[in-house]
């Protein structure tokens, strides 16, 4: 029997931290999802708020918070280049500030924290396959720093804390990850692709398509981010999480087409700034400590990734620019399970482990 804990999933309204929060909750734990809804989209966790063991708190983790956990999971910070882009500095504070307030909640409260952190710490790398053991091509003045530079920093201040503090900490980097629930509108290729495939629009391609990913699917990843949590103290990472298999870009745009039957055509345009040319993990390291490596092929991933967008488009439900900037209003939902700040989840006593009626 898993004994259950009181877990934080900051980001828990995002795509990945949506698929988190459901797997912690099918656990049995007590899931408080975080979100600023920046990048978040309430329809993520919609179904979940009904679930008595599932809160919402709607809270900047640039700004502290208290809360009574045993475990974070850090997810919190846009990860698609259309929007830390859209306001650099703020991409930069919610990697560094939110890292020192959540290691500070997890030093009060001796909680386990789990940082994920990316491929893109590797920049535009020069060594292939990337292992955790490259220190990375990263330009740091360039447009996409805030994000590559800020999670450099959050893992500098994970290490640190754990120096200096015994903090408890997992730090793992993801690579490209993708499956329902992605944001049509977030400019990553694989949705990009499938959404441009439906509606029979050309498949953009950046560049001459050679450049290379991996594309892990997101149950696969939320797997590993498991795993990693669970694994023993000693096991602290970074560990590089994805699907280790290497796959063209303009693969991937006729791999998209063939499976949507879409008549697009693919239309090349200029690489971007920064463009990694290639990105493949070495997920040696975690398969050997964890035992983990993703099972989902490709073809499977983006069959499922494909019928969740069908879907949304059938119903006239694309949420165009940007996500949800306000939570319903609780009183028209009856019993609530939306907090608005760190308060409304304060225990009545140190001792207490049951949840804050709402």
């Amino acid at each position: 029997m898993i004994h259950e804990k009181r877990i934080l999933v900051t980001g828990g309204a995002g795509f990945l931290g949506s698929h988190l929060c459901e797997r912690l909750l099918a656990e049995g734990h007590r899931v408080f999802c975080l979100d600023n809804f920046q990048t978040g989209r309430l329809k993520n966790i919609s179904h979940l708020l009904v679930h008595r063991n599932f809160r919402l708190l709607k809270h900047d983790v640039v700004e502290p918070l208290e809360l009574r956990v045993d475990e974070i999971y850090n997810l919190a910070c846009p990860a698609s280049p259309v929007h830390y882009q859209a306001d650099p500095i703020q991409t930069l504070k919610t990697s560094v500030y939110g890292a020192v307030n959540l290691l500070d909640l997890a030093v009060r409260h001796k909680a386990r924290i789990l940082q994920t952190s990316t491929s893109e710490v590797y920049g535009d790398p020069e060594k292939h396959t990337q292992c955790e053991t490259y220190w990375g091509n990263v330009n740091p003045d360039g447009v996409r720093a805030c994000y590559d530079e800020g999670k450099r920093c959050a893992e500098t201040l994970f290490f640190d804390y754990q120096r200096r503090y015994g903090v408890k900490i997992k730090i793992a980097r993801i690579f490209n990850t993708y499956g329902p629930r992605m944001d049509p509108d977030d400019g990553r290729v694989v949705s990009n692709f499938v959404v441009q495939a439906l509606k029979q629009q050309p498949l953009t391609v950046y560049g001459d398509g050679h450049q290379t990913r991996s594309f892990c699917f997101a149950k696969d990843m939320v797997d590993g981010l498991v795993t990693l949590m669970e694994s023993p103290p000693g096991i602290t990472g970074p560990l590089n999480l994805g699907n280790p298999h290497e796959v063209t870009v303009l693969h991937l745009a006729k791999r998209v087409l063939v499976l949507t039957h879409s008549q697009s055509h693919i239309q090349f345009e200029s690489l971007p700034q920064d463009d990694p040319v290639r990105r493949q993990p070495d997920i040696s390291r975690a398969h050997a400590l964890l035992g983990w490596q993703p099972t989902t092929n490709l073809n499977t991933g983006l069959r499922a990734t494909i019928t969740y967008f069908r879907k949304q488009l059938e119903e006239n439900r694309l949420v165009v620019g940007r996500c949800e900037t306000s939570l319903v209003d609780p009183a028209t939902r009856g019993s609530s399970r939306v907090m608005e700040t760190a308060d409304d989840f304060a225990p009545q006593s140190e001792d207490s482990t049951r949840l804050v009626p709402t």
